[in-house]
């Protein structure tokens, strides 16, 4: 296995956890309401959602850590927070409690959004960028399949099997934590905020790189010393500001995290038994896998802007078709599919795109935090959508309403990749920077 590759993936491990702890939840859902008895609202805010709002706390604060002590430190704490958080969830004996360790997690998840990205952009060659940063998306769907099938397999473990679905991440949090300190730190980095560049060399050498030209190192240090004390907000980096935010923005009103949250409780919804709503979460994990990695493949081949393009269209048609599915009552297996559907078009597009595209888009010295406010923007918005998806639910007795509201917007996100997004492939980070301010 090439090192650069093997590398990366360790570092995207923090994904998988990601993806384990966002999703292993919607198995323990409805046991927990019916444990404490509380009402949908309290259900969504503190139960459901309380890992998201960690999650934003982490996005929001996470580019000072992974910009002042390194991507890899960060990435080593994140690992003690996904442990700490499994761990005193599955132990938890009240929902206060529980709703603590909830969002310990999810200040883990937030912060990884932030330094795995970064990391994996900072050692990747310009041609081979998407697809390695893309390994971070890769883990984070392969850890939505594997809590989907965990869920499945301890639904019946013990009286209590809630405890076992979000305990059981201990396990993964460990494996990541030994594997997290045996890569090195990133040679950008070390050259950016340090100013050593024998270390940043040295670093380069072990990813089997040669060391940096003067050229390169003029390009990563220049902007940085001219600039020590700039401000992310200002009228230079507006532009990539405001695609931070629509590309955030526009992967939350997709629906995916409120439908994640909620599947098995969306496909009992559409008719299907509570046994088997659980096998069908499974099928979506499953989906969901497949076609991430198709736009891992095609990601540095077609381009973010061509994927986010196709998976435009793929949003507009499936959410369409469920929201037609539900508000007609089809029956059999119309909902499951087209949810499948659905799953696709984010694997192939936002799925594929979100990470990679803000990663890039913002300079060495300031990328840290570009990338903290595009996952505060989209940590935000998924926090809200889960808390209130318990309630919008009640409200209206055909979810199908819910699900055209979410065509709509992916109508409006078209539009933006049509008029507004350009396309970063295979384009140095320097460059790029250069290129997007106004």
């Amino acid at each position: 296995m090439n090192k650069l590759f093997f590398i990366s993936i360790i570092a995207a491990l923090a994904g998988f956890l990601f993806g384990f702890d966002t999703v292993v939840i919607s198995g323990a859902d409805q046991q927990l309401q019916q444990l404490w008895g509380t009402s949908d609202l309290f259900h969504g805010t503190f139960i459901m959602s309380m890992a998201l709002w960690g999650t934003v706390l982490g996005a929001v604060f996470a580019g000072f850590p992974t910009a002042r002590f390194g991507r890899k430190n960060t990435l080593i704490a994140i690992g003690v927070l996904y442990f700490i958080s499994a761990v005193g969830s599955g132990l938890a004996t009240h929902p206060y409690v529980f709703s603590f360790f909830r969002f310990i997690g999810g200040i883990g998840v937030g912060a990884s959004t932030i330094a795995a990205p970064t990391y994996i952009a900072e050692i990747a060659p310009a041609n081979e960028r998407g697809r390695l940063v893309a390994l971070y998306q890769f883990n984070i769907v392969f850890g939505i399949l594997i809590a989907f099938f965990s869920n499945y397999l301890l639904q019946n473990v013990g009286s209590a099997p809630w405890r076992w679905m979000v305990g059981v991440e201990a396990l993964p949090a460990l494996v990541y934590l030994l594997g997290i300190w045996s890569i090195p730190k990133s040679p950008r980095w070390v050259l950016t905020h340090q100013g050593n560049v024998e270390e940043a060399n040295n670093l380069r050498s072990q990813l089997n790189y040669p060391p940096f030209s003067t050229a390169e190192i003029a390009a990563i240090t220049t902007p940085k010393q001219h600039t020590s004390s700039e401000r992310l907000f200002t009228k230079k980096y507006r532009f990539p500001l405001l695609l931070a935010f629509l590309v955030a923005f526009f992967n939350q009103f997709s629906g995916i995290n409120a439908f994640l949250y909620y599947a098995p409780r969306i496909f009992e919804t559409a008719g299907l038994g509570a046994n088997t709503a659980l096998l069908s979460s499974v099928g979506i994990g499953v989906t969901n896998l497949i076609f991430t990695l198709l736009g891992l493949y095609l990601i540095d081949r077609l381009g973010r802007k061509t994927l986010l393009h196709i998976g435009s269209y793929g949003y507009i048609i499936s959410l369409s078709l469920v929201g037609l599915a539900f508000l007609q009552e089809w029956e059999g297996l119309f909902i499951p599919f087209f949810l499948f559907l659905f799953i696709a078009a984010h694997a192939i597009g936002q799925g594929a795109v979100i990470w990679v595209f803000i990663s890039e888009i913002f300079p060495d010295h300031l990328r840290a935090h570009g990338q903290a406010f595009g996952c505060s923007v989209h940590w935000v918005l998924a926090a809200l959508i889960t808390l209130l998806m318990p309630v919008v639910l009640g409200l209206f007795s055909n979810p199908g309403i819910v699900f055209v509201f979410f065509a709509v917007m992916m109508v409006f996100q078209l539009l933006f990749v049509l008029l507004l997004m350009p396309e970063t492939k295979g384009i140095p980070l320097e460059t790029l920077s250069t290129r997007l301010q106004k």
